[in-house]
């Protein structure tokens, strides 16, 4: 009767954590999207014609047309021929005295109002110049001259097929090894870009604030790419909670880095062309918006990680406190850090080899290569995102932990010395009790 008595003594302990932490997370999670929500309808962008930067147009002033092409002979010889960028059907008029010399080719039409004709493309080789061979795929720009002739002139190889290729390689990969759910994944990735081309850069170009822009449109990414790869669980709850947190700290310690450091982004050609041509939208605020989007990619990761992490610790042992699942996964979390910064300090630093390359040769000291512009944006991107990839370990672990364990410690309703005593309540009253029972009836009938 003692060890019962024990083993009934929890009836008296605090209700269990795990339901009131379940729905305080929905909850912020539910606030969060309603924010995120009318974020979006007040920062949607105005229907508004934008006029192509001077770079973009053609000699006319209108948007870049581009036809398909094939190579179908190419030589070297004398430049100048009479036929270089018309169109023609037989072969093209010799060059017009001795000129320099050119990489001449001739190049089938294959779209366009002029489809099934030639035009011949002379190019002077040298460093930066295409090498275009017989028999490759290219794009050619059309346009029209003032005389009303049609004018076409290389503008790039034709990668539609091997990036067709590599891009079906990847997803058949993907859907194989992660089945379902990798298929959930790459739809997310659809998800994501049309964020990102419907909503985030038609925003920037309407002049709104590029921070809540990049919150809005990064929030949106998350709800839509977690729940979708991951399923709508509390697994997937805790680690979107830790990531939304950690997207917020990075917008803020992106925003106080940029203005200690004074970064202009100028260093950057395509950012100049943006300042000089498309001045409503804010250089530094494309900085930042840089930041908070990139954040997302290792966010995500180490969330996910973490919370897969504790969910499973927890499976896997059902006397685990929240303590000792909080603990064991901030193992796995502290090996997870320390291989994903660097790994992020690294892919930075290999987009910006050719930069580095080229410093190398400048003669400058390593002080002011470090504290250049170019170079202090990728040092202050690194940082920002490994202070938030580093604090949204322990977040998303203490959000995951407690909603692993929803009963309590140690078990779905009991406590550790509930536990520890009712077991060997079992073993000291095993079954002969109600078979001793028919003894004492049989005593006291006689």
């Amino acid at each position: 009767m003692e060890s019962h008595g024990h083993g009934h003594g929890h009836s008296n302990t605090p209700a269990p954590l795990g339901p009131v932490a379940a729905r305080i997370v929905i909850g912020l999670l539910a606030v969060i999207g309603i924010a995120v929500i009318a974020g979006a309808v007040a920062l949607w962008p105005s229907k508004q014609s934008v006029e192509i930067p001077l770079p973009f147009q053609t000699s006319g002033g209108g948007a870049v047309n581009t036809e398909a092409g094939t190579v179908i002979s190419q030589d070297i010889g004398a430049c100048g021929s009479g036929s270089a960028g018309r169109v023609f059907t037989g072969n093209p008029t010799p060059p017009i005295g001795a000129g320099y010399e050119c990489q001449r080719s001739i190049v089938t039409i294959e779209s366009g109002p002029n489809a099934g004709t030639r035009t011949l493309i002379e190019i002077v080789p040298g460093p930066g110049q295409p090498d275009i061979r017989t028999g490759e795929s290219v794009r050619l720009v059309r346009q029209t001259d003032p005389n009303g002739t049609t004018q076409y002139s290389f503008n790039d190889f034709a990668r539609g097929l091997p990036l067709a290729v590599i891009v079906g390689v990847f997803a058949l990969v993907i859907c194989i090894v992660a089945r379902w759910r990798g298929f959930r994944a790459l739809v997310g990735l659809i998800i994501a870009f049309a964020v990102l081309v419907g909503f985030m850069l038609p925003a920037l170009l309407d002049g709104a604030p590029a921070i809540p822009v990049a919150l809005v449109a990064g929030s949106i990414i998350l709800y839509g790419v977690l729940y979708l790869a991951h399923g709508v669980n509390l697994r997937t709850s805790s680690a979107l909670l830790g990531t939304l947190t950690s997207m917020a700290v990075a917008a803020a310690l992106s925003y106080i880095a940029i203005r200690m450091t004074h970064l202009t982004g100028l260093s950057e050609e395509q950012n100049t062309d943006v300042q000089a041509y498309i001045q409503q939208v804010s250089i530094t605020g494309l900085l930042l918006a840089g930041f908070i989007i990139g954040s997302l990619g290792v966010l995500n990761d180490v969330t996910i990680t973490q919370a897969s992490a504790a969910f499973e610790i927890a499976s896997a042992d059902a006397t685990a406190t929240r303590r000792q699942i909080f603990s064991s996964a901030m193992r796995v979390g502290r090996d997870h850090i320390a291989s994903t910064v660097y790994t992020l300090v690294l892919a930075y630093a290999g987009g910006a080899l050719p930069l580095l390359l080229l410093f190398s040769v400048a003669g400058r000291s390593i002080q002011d290569v470090l504290t250049g512009d170019a170079v202090a944006i990728e040092i202050v991107r690194s940082s920002v995102g490994g202070i938030a990839l580093a604090l949204s370990v322990p977040l998303t672990t203490a959000i995951a932990a407690m909603l692993a364990r929803p009963g309590g410690v140690g078990g779905p309703n009991s406590t550790p010395t509930a536990t520890s005593t009712a077991q060997p309540a079992q073993k000291a009253h095993p079954a002969p009790t109600p078979q001793r029972a028919p003894r004492k009836s049989g005593r006291h009938s006689r």
